[in-house]
């Protein structure tokens, strides 16, 4: 029973009525009893009377079934949405007990369904551990609901009770609008409606919404249903959850989809992971007991402070990837903890404690070197945190946080000895993924303090702060990055060229200095630490790696010349693989080009009226083509025909004309469509793992055209 008070405005405003003048009496208190109190103030209960509030009742019903499955009791849980706008969940558990409670006389489906904190989950024996804590879930769906009808199969028959707004009784007919007769006492409240399979049970709720209290737009979502029964599946192994949609209409096929994992959470942390894994996934398992003062229900029925040992079971599913996020999920029996607690603070300082220890043990973390944080820990990392305990203490009444103290303890111990066992295993396949999850730890430790170095290079300079770049750009004079260029050009000569021949209003030239260093092999703070990859990222302004904001590049435009040989394919490549790992944003945005400078200068010696002297050819085939063409129409030419060696070898008019100027230049852009295919292909030509390369040199011999080398 739950008392509320009223307080009527008209006491308190017109006429200055008060307490003083007797307008405010005992007369004006409301007690609400039973059910009443949920009818009254539904948003208590269930958070809001609209589509959240009408998924919270389904919850209620699916999770008392789930708590049956994770009392090993149930394999099976379906899910109907009725074409009435009804919904049904069936389970095959024990089912409600249907024999008659000693205390209010009434049967055990009636006490559940009518009576809040009434249930099996306040200590007495029946749930080790389970979602539901309160004993009101089952009672308030039945209080907002206008029919609701329960079947259980228990002891050779089937049990049937049926409920008007939480009030037992019988209907006439199908639906929440067929005649009502409530029922009498204790008299035709639970019936045995039909006998059932011998060894069958299990527990049926069917329920119409009350429209009275759930707003007219309020809907059930079939893609929270889904989502929230594939978690379900995933946190509870070999439990099958069945959701049907019978609501489609015009004969439109029936969406039915089945969700069952064995894989348990190891098979969720594989589904959450964002990216490819550096080690398989771990599963972290233990268990540990702690004390605590509660009051016991005894057999008298009275509540006795007493202490108990209770037992906490820890499950843990993680995996590290190549991706820099994390995913991290978290539950309490089959609860979601999407604010953490207690388990979650535990897991984190154990992981970070113990990766720090095996990184110092292994020496891969040198003794001048600060401590690994948690964000370098959990950089990549996919994790599911799972403890199973009875009686859990959660922070507030949206069960988000929870805040049983010793989860901190034992999440933390079992963490410990199951993850050193993993770091510091002699098996071979074991010890080179612990050693791979360690570098991947101590890459992420060393760029962050690099990136904190380089935090000044993260940014657009302003005006003001322009001396801080690199003293060999040359800027352009436009703040329009839309406009602005930015030409990475390989060598000073080429530079001395192409600054004559540049606009110098929208487009910067930033020289480097022969091969930049191979980013696919070296290490994230190798990579800061090179000059010339330093330079481009600090010039660029917009970071790198996981801290990359494009919003802050400097240009629109980022253009790579190099000389139109061997060794300018091999520096673009170089340059690419930069941009690919740490600039990705840039190369799916479009905005990465490689300029295209002329292979041949053709000088004619009879040029024609409005014919220019100079032709220019970009390949070999085009050269042929353009000789015979010219040949055809009698036109000679200056021989030999001039073959560039390099950018420096250019006039600047000529640079300008031919690869500079917006109006006649040709930019190959860089468009990287398929990035697991791209990165495969990196990995290949640039990476470490040198057979895979070697094999790739050995079968493409055979297929390389030896006039196209360049000798």
């Amino acid at each position: 029973m739950t008392a509320e008070t009223t307080v009527p405005t008209a006491a308190l405003s017109a006429g200055g009525s008060s307490a003083s003048d007797g307008s405010y009496t005992a007369r004006h208190l409301l007690v609400l009893e039973g059910l009443e109190a949920v009818r009254k103030r539904p948003g208590m209960y269930i958070g809001s009377t609209d589509s959240r509030g009408l998924m919270h009742c389904l919850w209620e019903i699916i999770d008392n079934a789930v708590d049956e499955a994770l009392a090993g009791h149930c394999d099976r849980i379906e899910v109907f949405l009725h074409a009435d706008n009804s919904v049904e969940v069936r389970d095959n558990g024990r089912g409600i007990p249907v024999d008659v409670e000693p205390k209010t006389g009434l049967s055990g489906v009636e006490v559940v369904m009518t009576k809040l904190h009434a249930g099996g989950k306040f200590g007495g024996g029946s749930y080790a551990a389970s979602g539901g804590l309160h004993g009101v879930g089952a009672s308030v769906v039945n209080a907002l609901s206008a029919r609701l009808d329960v079947e259980v199969d228990r002891s050779g028959h089937t049990h049937a009770i049926s409920f008007r707004r939480g009030t037992p009784g019988t209907f006439a007919g199908e639906g929440p609008d067929a005649g009502f007769t409530a029922a009498s006492g204790a008299n035709g409240a639970l019936a045995k409606a039909r006998k059932a399979p011998r060894g069958r049970t299990g527990t049926r709720v069917r329920y119409w919404a009350d429209r009275q209290i759930f707003l007219k737009d309020a809907r059930l979502s079939l893609d929270n249903l889904h989502a929230r029964a594939r978690q379900t599946a995933f946190l509870v192994p070999g439990l099958t959850i069945v959701v049907r949609d019978d609501r489609a209409l015009d004969g439109a096929p029936t969406d039915e989809q089945t969700f069952r994992f064995d894989g348990g959470i190891a098979e969720f942390c594989d589904f959450l992971a964002p990216d490819k894994a550096v080690c398989d996934t771990l599963r972290l398992q233990g268990t540990g007991s702690f004390k605590e003062t509660v009051p016991v229900l005894d057999d008298l029925g009275h509540m006795t402070p007493t202490e108990v040992t209770r037992e906490l079971g820890v499950d843990i599913a993680l995996r590290w990837g190549t991706g820099y996020d994390t995913t991290q999920r978290s539950f309490v029996n089959i609860i979601a903890t999407p604010k953490g607690g207690t388990h979650v603070a535990g897991f984190e300082r154990s992981l970070t404690k113990t990766l720090g220890e095996a990184l110092r043990a292994a020496k891969l973390l040198r003794v001048a070197e600060d401590d690994i944080t948690k964000d370098d820990a959990t950089e990549g990392l996919t994790a599911v945190i799972t403890v199973r305990l009875a009686e859990p203490q959660f922070e507030g009444q949206t069960k988000e946080v929870l805040g049983t103290s010793a989860a901190t303890r034992i999440v933390a111990a079992v963490v410990a000895k199951e993850l050193k066992a993993f770091l510091t295993s002699t098996r071979r396949d074991d010890k080179a993924q612990a050693r791979a999850v360690m570098d991947k730890v101590v890459a992420a430790a060393r760029t962050r303090v690099a990136a904190r170095q380089h935090k000044e290079a993260q940014r657009r300079k302003t005006a003001l702060e322009t001396s801080s770049l690199p003293a060999k750009l040359a800027d352009c004079r436009s703040d329009d990055v839309d406009r602005s260029e930015l030409f990475i050009v390989e060598g000073d000569s080429a530079l001395g060229t192409a600054k004559l021949a540049r606009n110098s209003e929208f487009q910067a030239l930033l020289p480097i200095r022969g091969k930049i260093l191979n980013v696919q092999k070296a290490s994230v703070s190798d990579m800061l630490k090179n000059a010339e990859c330093a330079a481009i990222i600090q010039v660029i302004g917009a970071g790198s790696g996981r801290t990359f904001d494009i919003d802050q590049a400097r240009y629109g435009k980022i253009v790579l010349l190099a000389d139109a040989d061997v060794d300018g394919a091999h520096i673009r490549i170089l340059l690419l693989t930069l941009f690919q790992r740490y600039m990705r944003p840039m190369v799916e945005a479009g905005r990465v080009f490689s300029a295209v400078p002329p292979l041949h200068r053709i000088e004619l010696t009879n040029p024609r009226k409005g014919q220019e002297k100079y032709l220019y050819t970009y390949s070999d085939s085009e050269l042929r083509n353009t000789l015979l063409e010219l040949q055809r129409k009698g036109q000679r030419w200056k021989e030999p025909v001039q073959r560039y060696k390099g950018l420096g070898e250019m006039d600047a008019d000529q640079l300008a004309e031919t690869t500079l100027d917006p109006r006649h230049r040709t930019l190959r852009r860089i468009n990287v469509g398929d990035l697991d295919a791209a990165e495969k292909v990196f990995d290949l030509l640039m990476g470490n793992d040198v057979a895979p390369r070697k094999q790739f040199i050995v079968d493409s011999a055979a297929l390389l055209d030896r006039s196209r080398i360049d000798v």
